[in-house]
């Protein structure tokens, strides 16, 4: 008891230093956001530092798992963040030169996305060793309010650091929470080792690969939520992509932080009922109702919305549930997959479920610039879709928002019925 005990305080120490450190990165990038679009005035530039971002990190993933299960994790995480703050202070020399260009972001992104690619699984792995089976679900939970608390400091703390002392400022910020969290890491906290099966050892990198392939193929529940959760990624990052389009065109700064800051509390409220809700019966129909709200919602409100407050109860319904499905689905991989293959399987998850993240922000800009703004441009002023999606700078956005909408629909209503007969009940459930 008194060892879980130990485990469980130095998670808790991980988490909220990690937590905070992410909310000083998610400062950074919320500012460069902003100084990008307004400097390009593009969408799909815009959306290209998360493809960059993205693109490594699927790429790469299957490997990168396979090597953070035979690495030290602790090692693993401190020299991703080490990188990061590297690429960060990078950043701010090249911006008091004066020099910050849109591709150097992109390389950044790039190197970020890489070394995340190695963080990822060493991080969902250390929650493993530390926490209690009968904390996942809290754990879960825990992790996904200290998300939501980031999604809605970050667009105000930014906002107001940047109003108030310039973008480097910002950045400043950023590295002082790294400094705490790296010191945390590497001072105080343990991280156990992974028992491995006799032989692993002396399998290779590409073995070590398929094995993890293997399993989530002889896992035929695990493969279908790592396949619908790929689908609902496409369409959540073309939506990251053309958020900026809609909200800076017709709001500005403002609307965008305060959409951000309702997501945010969103997720505060609903990773708390996540933490605090007894299991529910079956987790995968949670997953199921979740995502179809989720779905059903806060696009067709961004497509139609002309107020903040009609973009604000989208932001709200969108993300309250979210939480919920991730504390289910987290609940079920971690029950499915045994500790010693962990990094590998979550590799193969991160490649599966997150390919179509940097296709879905390069369809999000190319959609907004190249397709439904010049349909909007050049559509008659009194027909139907002048009527529904206006005639300004955002009607692009607001026309892909309800393409996107209908896709997740879609989407919901096919996996829904390929899941109909799985249920999940926690061992001991009846």
């Amino acid at each position: 008891m008194n060892d879980e005990r130990r485990k469980l305080t130095s998670y808790l120490a991980l988490l909220g230093t990690q937590s905070f450190s992410a909310l000083g990165s998610g400062m950074t990038r919320f500012a460069l956001v902003i100084w990008l679009y307004q400097t390009s005035g593009s969408a799909l530039e815009t959306a290209l530092l998360s493809v960059c971002s993205y693109a490594p990190y699927v790429t790469a993933s299957i490997f990168a798992g396979a090597l953070s299960d035979r690495w030290d994790k602790r090692r693993v995480m401190l020299a991703c963040d080490l990188c990061a703050a590297v690429c960060t202070v990078v950043t701010l020399c090249l911006l008091r030169a004066g020099a910050l260009r849109p591709w150097h972001l992109y390389v950044l992104n790039a190197v970020n996305g890489l070394m995340g690619t190695l963080q990822q699984p060493a991080s969902d792995v250390a929650a493993t060793l530390l926490v209690p089976p009968a904390w996942y679900q809290r754990s879960s939970g825990l992790r996904s309010l200290s998300h939501s608390l980031n999604t809605l400091l970050t667009p105000v703390f930014a906002t107001a650091l940047f109003a108030l002392a310039g973008m480097e400022a910002v950045i400043a910020f950023d590295l002082g929470t790294f400094a705490l969290a790296f010191a945390v890491l590497l001072c105080c906290i343990r991280i156990p080792p992974v028992p491995r099966a006799d032989g692993a050892a002396r399998q290779g990198v590409l073995s070590d690969a398929r094995a993890g392939l293997r399993f989530v193929r002889g896992q035929p529940l695990v493969l279908t939520l790592m396949l619908y959760l790929a689908c609902i990624n496409l369409v959540a990052s073309a939506y990251e992509a053309a958020l900026p389009a809609l909200l800076l065109s017709r709001g500005g700064e403002a609307a965008l932080g305060l959409v951000n800051a309702c997501a945010g509390a969103a997720t505060l409220l609903g990773s708390a009922l996540a933490a605090l809700l007894p299991a529910p019966r079956e987790r995968v129909r949670v997953i199921r109702l979740t995502l179809l709200l989720s779905m059903s919602t806060e696009n067709f409100l961004l497509a139609f919305g002309r107020t903040p407050i009609a973009w604000c109860v989208g932001s709200v319904l969108g993300w309250l549930a979210i939480p919920l499905m991730n504390a289910n689905l987290d609940v079920i991989l971690r029950s499915s997959i045994p500790p010693g293959m962990q990094g590998r399987v979550y590799a193969c998850r991160n490649t599966l479920q997150f390919f179509t993240i940097p296709l879905g922000y390069l369809a999000g800009g190319l959609l907004v610039d190249r397709v439904f703004q010049p349909l909007m441009d050049a559509s008659d002023p009194t027909g139907v879709l002048a009527r529904l999606f206006g005639r300004d700078a955002g009607a692009g956005a607001a026309l892909t928002f309800f393409a996107l909408g209908v896709a997740g629909v879609l989407v919901c209503l096919i996996f829904n019925r390929l899941l109909r007969g799985h249920v999940w009940r926690d061992a001991g459930r009846v």
